[in-house]
């Protein structure tokens, strides 16, 4: 048999090349010839040719979204979403042979929809934009498959905007759903009725967010969605939460800039960029001089950012800036952020002017007001303070004994495996980044080493427990084995989901042992992202072996421990009938 694999799954690439791979392998096996499609976001890999299509007995579709199925029609075709066809391809493959019908025009993935069909739009952003945005995308785009619902979702990641949503598709849209751990602008969507969620409650609940935010979207009006009481009082336990994480994530690639900027200038030699005219000394002031520099403002104006919108941004650098020369640090930053923030928001909604000059208030009224207020209070009542606070953290986290070192190598490694990229990770993950700028870089090799742990672990037990992982897990288990090398902690949330009250534990042991070893090892980290790629960087971690070691015992401890305490998966006596 001729068939043709064509997999698309716009939010997750890894998926649809997983999913391609593991069907063609099937499809040998039962001894058909295949030729294979990926689809891109922005491009189409290896397309069928004209000939292919034509000479193929049988075409099988996995996707997630809209996808056009013109050129198929008059071949025998079967849809499917990734959980299907992974579940156990032989079989897939078997069912769709049995079950696919030929394409009529009709059938067409990029038809109009049917009359009453709910349609949505969304966005997905998380702080780093590495994981839960795309994690989250995939979910929703699974969950509106299964419930006829017409949904596009733009993801907004570390790579900047992807599938941007079109002014058509706004226009037609029932409601927005925004699953964002940070702010979002969401002028586009004004008179629109929205839905606020975070990353992590689509992830796990896509089917009841999509519900949910059909029946309780509110309209936007003033940049400003309504929401009900309990939504309001939700929104206002994680609103601090989601300014210091929207600051966070504008501030992260500067610090990632400036802290590789900083390891290169090593390779030459500690002390190399002393020497003035050299490039060790270049490196060094273009990553610790200038970059390092405006770690803080950047965290300041976008916490005031988050807040206020744009006229926060002005008063907010300003009082970051004004941390950073007064000694006062990434604390006193997130301070100066929220201080103007909440100036500029203030100004804003209290201070009346005539109309003929209320169009000066963005651009005059209130960065005049709101940066006098925040440099005032940051020069005459949280500078000194705070510069005081920081410098003895600084001096007690440079010259504490083994002891201390272990007991917060432990609180950190714990705080990174609790709730995987959620809340508790994120702080202790700011904290750690924070630090870099007063150059203590130890809590930032034990937050980065224990957040690698869970879905490492996860990938070891998938390996040495085999039977009792279902071919999906053990799929998964390879995923998050590469995840957790590129320090993506929400490889692991897969399995947690599935059984948090073995996951979990097992997690917090591994990481809690990997980030005491680490601090007990003395290993300072340079870089608050890039996993263990960061290692072929030199100078960018000391103790190298030793950094490997601590990551290599909790792992350990975490796929074994699992390993032992998981219940074997019960085995699916049947394959769904249907494609």
């Amino acid at each position: 048999m001729n068939l043709l694999i064509v997999t698309a799954c716009p939010n997750g690439m890894v998926t649809s090349v997983l999913t391609s791979r593991l069907l063609e392998a099937a499809a040998h096996r039962l001894g058909w010839s295949t030729a294979v499609e990926v689809h891109d976001p922005k491009a189409i890999g290896s397309p069928l040719t004209p000939a292919q299509i034509a000479n193929a007995d049988l075409v099988v579709v996995v996707k997630t979204g809209p996808l056009s199925l013109q050129r198929f029609v008059g071949k025998r075709v079967a849809q499917s979403t990734p959980s299907e066809a992974l579940l156990d391809p032989e079989a897939f493959l078997r069912s769709a042979a049995e079950t696919a019908s030929e394409l009529q025009e009709a059938d067409d993935a990029e038809a109009t929809p049917t009359n009453g069909k709910p349609k949505l739009v969304a966005i997905t952003a998380c702080p780093t934009g590495v994981a839960h945005t795309f994690m989250a995308a995939e979910a929703l785009q699974q969950a509106a498959i299964r419930k006829g619902y017409d949904l596009q979702v733009e993801t907004r990641g570390s790579v900047g905007a992807r599938n941007v949503l079109e002014v058509q598709a706004i226009e037609e849209a029932d409601v927005v759903l925004l699953a964002a751990d940070i702010e979002v602008d969401v002028a586009r969507f004004a008179g629109k009725r929205v839905f606020r969620c975070g990353t992590g409650v689509a992830l796990k609940q896509p089917d009841a967010t999509l519900d949910r935010a059909l029946e309780e979207g509110a309209v936007l009006s003033g940049g400003v969605a309504a929401t009900s009481a309990g939504g309001e009082q939700k929104g206002e336990k994680t609103g601090v939460y989601k300014h210091l994480l929207t600051g966070v994530s504008y501030m992260l690639p500067m610090v990632v800039a400036g802290g590789l900027l900083i390891a290169l200038s090593f390779v030459f030699g500690i002390e190399a960029f002393k020497e003035e005219g050299t490039l060790a000394a270049a490196l060094m002031k273009i990553g610790g001089e200038t970059a390092f520099q405006l770690m803080v403002p950047l965290l300041a104006g976008y916490i005031a950012y988050s807040i206020a919108d744009r006229p926060g941004l002005a008063p907010g650098m300003i009082g970051g800036l004004l941390a950073g020369t007064l000694g006062a640090g990434f604390i006193g930053g997130i301070i100066a952020g929220f201080v103007a923030g909440y100036a500029a928001k203030a100004v804003s909604r209290w201070i009346p002017l005539p109309a003929s000059i209320e169009s000066l208030k963005p651009i005059l009224i209130i960065p005049l007001l709101a940066s006098l207020v925040t440099g005032l209070v940051m020069i005459y009542v949280v500078g000194t303070p705070v510069a005081k606070m920081l410098a003895g953290l600084t001096e007690f986290l440079d010259t504490m004994g083994t002891s201390n070192a272990i007991l917060l190598g432990l609180l950190l490694g714990t705080m990174m495996c609790v709730d995987l990229g959620g809340p508790v990770n994120k702080a202790a993950y700011a904290f750690s980044v924070g630090l870099l700028a007063s150059q203590s870089y130890a809590p930032m090799a034990a937050t980065m080493a224990a957040g690698m742990v869970p879905p490492i672990g996860m990938g070891i037990a998938t390996l040495i427990a085999r039977r009792k992982f279902a071919q999906t897990e053990r799929e998964a288990g390879k995923a998050a084995l590469v995840l957790g090398c590129c320090f993506i902690s929400e490889g692991a949330i897969p399995f947690a989901a599935k059984d948090p009250l073995r996951v979990i534990p097992a997690s917090i042991a591994g990481g809690a042992l990997t980030g005491a070893l680490s601090m007990a090892f003395g290993a300072k980290l340079l870089a608050p992202h890039g996993g263990l790629f960061v290692l072929l960087i030199p100078n960018a971690i000391n103790h190298a072996l030793l950094y490997l070691l601590a990551i290599l015992a909790g792992s350990l401890v975490t796929g074994v421990v699992y390993a032992v305490i998981k219940r074997p998966e019960a085995q699916p006596l049947a394959v769904g009938a249907t494609a």
